[in-house]
């Protein structure tokens, strides 16, 4: 905008100002025929300029002459944004960036608080997925898996609640954890990495 504002400014400056020798005898009438050549070689109306006895006229009008002038090319302003765009692939990024992992990963029964788990607080990770199915883990509070299930259950039923009650125990305390290709029932705060069968893994906790 100030680049627009100054040639707008030094355009209207060059026009209303005469040119070095115009006050000479003849002056006038010679370097307005110098100043209408140029303006004849640059495309522009030579009524545009002024001569010394036209100071009566409008500068408004002078003003919006040279802003209607085809010579005067007006280019669209590109704003810059303070923050910088954020393209999809980085907004993912930035996200990502602010998940954590659960280290080390804890299971427990229905009495154990869930969340990001470490050392110092000793959660349950409620965001498991699993490595070999690809799917994520349920778990369902207050229920036990029943002896008689089996890999072929989970991988037709799951993860359909409806079809999975049919081998479910209500057990208070307890939480019952399955994915397509395993399962577990907890009663107490455990280590998943006691369980060297699982292949669960915490899929990150937003903050």
């Amino acid at each position: 905008m100030a680049d627009d504002l100054d040639q707008l400014l030094d355009e209207v400056e060059r026009r209303l100002c005469r040119l070095p020798g115009s006050e000479a005898a003849g002056g006038h009438r010679h370097g307005g025929g110098e100043e209408a050549a140029a303006a004849a070689k640059e495309g522009r109306s030579p009524e545009l300029f002024l001569s010394a006895d036209s100071s009566e006229e409008d500068l408004d009008d002078i003003i919006d002459e040279i802003c209607n002038d085809s010579s005067f090319t007006k280019t669209p302003l590109k704003l810059k944004s303070n923050s910088a765009s954020i393209t999809p692939e980085r907004n993912s990024a930035v996200i990502e960036a602010h998940r954590k992992r659960c280290f080390p990963v804890y299971l427990g029964g229905s009495f154990s608080p869930h969340g990001i788990g470490t050392n110092i607080s000793k959660r349950t990770c409620d965001q498991l997925r699993c490595t070999a199915c690809d799917f994520r883990v349920s778990l369902f509070n207050d229920y036990i898996w029943d002896q008689s299930c089996d890999y072929l259950f989970f991988r037709n039923n799951m993860p359909e609640l409806s079809k999975l009650r049919a081998k479910m125990i209500k057990k208070k305390g307890a939480r019952a954890y399955a994915c397509q290709c395993s399962w577990r029932s907890i009663d107490e705060l455990t280590d998943l990495q006691t369980d060297q069968q699982l292949r669960w893994v915490c899929g990150k906790h937003a903050e």
